[in-house]
């Protein structure tokens, strides 16, 4: 009678299972044909949780416990006596359009055209962790002893040398194998049947190469942690900097306005106010390389204008920064009017297309509350507090005449701001393709942030209607050290109420579902 090793051993050699073997017989890199790429095989049958494949894979790469590359997530349904527990085992899926090599900034990322690995350049990330945010699966992994992302590679250094992976080698049941895939085949025949899996994002957005391996007469499972709601990384560096950025365009775009109408009798605009409506972005550009995990990298951030919206944003409103500041030059040395519109016009045209740029650094499938055509009308909506800023400057040069209009002009682009903000949360409650997602965003609002967001409509509507009207009714009866005063504490409470809206902006975003254990070892 042979013994449970034996009889392992002769399953082994029966069906070929590359687990436990040194060596891999699949066609190494230099024997794959055109169209052929590596892929994982999970089978979901097989996998017992043992979790051999995480620790295998952290021990071959040196990686701290809280640094996963391979993770493994447990599902559970039915009902009692017929009971069904799952596992899923899931790394990098070396996708066809990874989504990660396109949003990076840094070009960082590197899908290797023989073999069809996405490998990352740990030398060149500057540790942004967009690529974080960007992959619906959450592959990429912050080192915080490195500063930097990671991320799975299948050991392709191993499969070169035709040694079986890692994980592979390790899983006692066999669950996790490496094929050749042929590219085309896959994308119009099986990956909508093979690589689709419980709580996994759609393998469609990346076109994942994964095949999985699932149950027949699977029960409905649900994941095991469905009830754990936590708040996402806040983080704060973003939320002072695309503010800041945006506050600049506004009263950017309010000098320009200004400026023109000097032509038809009304007050001139001058350096002092150019300087003061740069000065936001000035301070916030800076701030943004806080949230790098390799600041003094920063400026390779632009590196990748062609797919990365990140490098677009970085580029332009590096530029649009650059010009204010060549306007304020203008003014200072009185360049002839004609040379200092054109370049206002070109300055304001840059920032439009920053502000759009860093709008869109959001608009991405593996983020559904941020997805959303309201962060794009809510980013352009902040840059009203710039033309209540550029109010306030106009009245301390006591030019009344201009600024009730700009007040009227601030006012309405908060109302449009309070109505932009009401759609915002309106919309979470609307059935969608992503609606698990989106209500639990509007579930962080009610539950966890509560009094902020209400903070956030007090504040918008006292400072960003109120106030204003006050302002103008003191200015109108020729009080304007009391103007001063509430358009001083106008900008004080707009600003605070940008700042906490973008604050739950970051904090309450729930990415694309993911099977239970997968909470373990996420990085923001």
């Amino acid at each position: 009678m042979q013994t449970p090793l034996e009889s392992f051993i002769d399953h082994k050699a029966e069906t070929g299972m590359q687990c436990g073997n040194y060596s891999i017989d699949i066609a190494k890199p230099s024997e794959l044909k055109e169209g052929e790429q590596y892929r994982f095989h999970f089978d979901a049958t097989a996998c017992v949780g043992c979790r051999c494949c995480e620790v295998a894979c952290n021990e071959q790469n040196n990686n701290p416990a809280d640094v996963k590359w391979r993770r493994v997530g447990e599902m559970e349904g039915g009902e009692f006596p017929i009971f069904t527990q799952l596992f899923n085992s899931m790394s990098c899926n070396h996708c066809i359009d990874p989504e990660c090599l396109k949003g990076c900034p840094t070009n960082s990322y590197i899908k290797i055209d023989e073999t069809g690995i996405v490998v990352h350049d740990d030398d060149t990330c500057i540790g942004c962790q967009y690529c974080t945010w960007n992959c619906p699966y959450e592959v990429p992994v912050f080192h915080k002893e490195r500063n930097i992302v990671t991320k799975c590679h299948m050991c392709h250094e191993r499969l070169e040398v035709g040694e079986t992976p890692a994980c592979v080698q390790a899983c006692p049941s066999g669950a996790i194998e490496i094929e050749v895939v042929n590219v085309k085949e896959w994308l119009e025949r099986d990956i909508d049947e093979n690589a689709n899996m419980p709580f996994l994002p759609d393998a469609r957005i990346t076109n994942s190469t994964t095949r999985y391996t699932l149950p027949e007469n699977m029960p409905e499972l649900k994941e095991i942690d469905e009830h754990i709601l936590k708040p996402s990384h806040s983080e704060i560096p973003l939320v002072f900097m695309t503010v800041l950025t945006q506050i600049s365009l506004g009263g950017f775009l309010a000098l320009f306005l200004g400026d023109v109408m000097s032509l038809f009798g009304f007050s001139s605009t001058n350096w002092m106010m150019a300087l003061l409506v740069m000065l936001p972005a000035a301070l916030g550009l800076p701030l943004s390389a806080l949230h790098l995990g390799r600041p003094f990298l920063a400026l390779t951030a632009m590196k990748n204008i062609k797919t990365s919206w990140l490098s677009r944003e970085a580029l332009a409103l590096g530029v649009f920064t650059g010009l204010m500041s060549i306007v304020v030059i203008m003014y200072l040395f009185e360049v002839p009017s004609f040379f200092r519109y054109l370049t206002e016009l070109i300055t304001l045209a840059v920032g439009i297309y920053g502000i759009y740029a860093q709008a869109m650094i959001y608009r991405i499938k593996a983020r559904p509350s941020w997805n959303r055509v309201t962060t794009n009308t809510k980013f352009f909506a902040a840059s009203y507090v710039g033309i209540f800023l550029l109010a306030f400057v106009v009245l301390l040069h006591n030019m009344n005449g201009v600024v009730i209009p700009l007040l009227a002009l601030g006012m309405l682009g908060a109302l449009a701001q309070i109505f932009f903000t009401y759609e915002d949360l309106r919309t979470l409650s609307e059935d969608s393709k992503n609606e698990y997602q989106l209500k639990r965003t509007k579930r962080l609002y009610d539950e966890n942030f509560s009094k902020v967001k209400e903070f956030r409509f007090a504040s918008l509507v006292i400072g960003g209607v109120i106030f204003p009207l006050l302002a103008i009714v003191l200015i109108s009866s020729l009080s304007d050290i009391s103007a001063n005063f509430i358009l001083f504490f106008t900008l004080v409470l707009v600003f605070a109420s940008e700042i906490s809206d973008r604050y739950l902006f970051y904090s309450t975003v729930v990415p694309l579902g993911m099977a239970g254990g997968f909470f373990v070892a996420k990085q923001r």
